[in-house]
């Protein structure tokens, strides 16, 4: 994945807020890369409606 990119939230991994659980089905834009907690690499995402979060690799698909 790349800066820039579209992806779309395919499925979450762990328990989280029901914010979050919104965002599933959801196109945003990668504009950023976070360090997690050693099991690899987040990817930040924003969307259409200016909210960020960061998801897992294997949780985003990307969109063409």
């Amino acid at each position: 994945m790349e800066i820039g990119q579209k992806v779309k939230v395919c499925r979450l991994r762990d328990r989280v807020s029901s914010e979050i659980v919104g965002k599933l089905g959801k196109v945003g834009t990668v504009t950023d890369f976070k360090m997690t907690d050693g099991s690899g690499v987040g990817v930040v995402v924003e969307f259409d409606d200016k909210t960020a979060t960061w998801f897992f690799e294997d949780e985003l698909q990307v969109v063409n």
